[in-house]
Parts: structure tokens; C-alpha cells; sequence
């Protein structure tokens, strides 16, 4: 239970003040997203050597940022890592590493890991569940974000200057 109080997680956790419902609404859109069949789409022949140079090309670099993303803001985060999207009480604004790239790359290292599980198997279902991942998180950080800017002063200026999901895009 200490583990759980320290991430933020309180004995109220049922009212969803700190966004635990985000955190309930995230599993289960990722279960979903693991348990559906793969369905490729008739059009593409994967027993040609450039469909399998495409999927494997592509499962490989999405796989790369999903690593580096995760791995590299799990690090980055430290003491200030909690799941659910109301920073911790005793947390500090992280803008360096990872974070000085994108604002959420854990959640971009979701995104890129469906994508490179959808590569991988060619699935259109996973692609529109990747897209539904992308939308979702993008939803989740907009929420974060206004604890995030309630919670820092100097939020607002990062939030300028670091795009939120994609190095330099989005």
C-alpha cells in the first residue's frame, strides 16, 4: 500500500480526483488492443520480399523509439513517476533528457510500441487501434496538463517550447 500512496493513489481513489479513471480506461483500452486477432488486409501479399522488408523495417524503428522512449523517461522521471496523470505531491517538473523532446513520452512509447506491434502484423485493426491509442492519450494529456500548468508556474513556457507527443510535430 506504501507503493500505491506514494504514486498518489488514496483511499478515495473510487471519486477519480487524481485521474484514476484515465489510469482504468488505459488498461482496458490496452488489453483490448492486445487480445484483438490480427486482420491483414487482402490487398497486401506478405509473401513478397518487399512487403517483408516494409514490415520488418518498420516493426524495427518503431520498436527502437518505443524503447528509447519508455526506457529513457522511466529513467529521466525517477522519483516522479506515478500513473496517474495528477502529478505527485512531492514532484518536480522533469524538462530535461526524454522530456526536453516531447512532453509525454511514456505515452508516446505506448503509441510507438502498438505501432510496432501493427507492423509487425500488418493489421489494420491494429492500426486503428493505434490510432485510437494516440487519440486517447492525446485526451489524457490535455487533462494532465492543466494539473501540470496548476501545479508549475513555468509549465506554460515549457508547453511552448516542447511539442507534446512527436518529436517536432505534434
Amino acid at each position: 500500500m506504501k507503493l500505491l500512496s506514494d504514486w498518489g493513489i488514496t483511499s478515495n481513489w473510487w471519486r477519480g480526483d487524481r485521474g484514476e479513471y484515465w489510469v482504468i480506461a488505459q488498461g482496458i483500452l490496452l488489453i483490448i488492443f492486445a487480445l484483438f486477432p490480427p486482420n491483414i488486409p487482402s490487398s497486401i501479399d506478405l509473401d513478397t520480399s518487399v512487403w517483408q522488408y516494409i514490415r520488418w523495417i518498420l516493426t524495427a524503428i518503431f520498436s527502437i523509439l518505443a524503447m528509447v522512449f519508455l526506457g529513457r523517461s522511466l529513467f529521466d522521471l525517477g522519483q516522479n513517476l506515478t500513473p496517474l496523470p495528477h502529478p505527485r505531491d512531492d514532484g518536480q517538473l522533469v524538462k530535461t533528457g526524454i522530456y526536453g523532446l516531447v512532453r509525454h513520452p511514456l505515452y508516446s512509447g505506448v503509441i510507438y510500441l502498438a505501432l510496432a506491434y501493427t507492423s509487425w502484423q500488418v493489421s489494420w485493426v491494429h492500426l486503428v487501434g493505434s490510432i485510437v491509442l494516440f487519440v486517447f492519450f492525446d485526451a489524457k494529456s490535455r487533462m494532465e496538463e492543466v494539473w501540470l500548468t496548476e501545479k508549475f508556474s513555468d509549465y506554460a513556457n515549457y508547453s511552448n517550447d516542447v511539442r507534446k507527443l512527436i518529436p517536432w510535430i505534434y
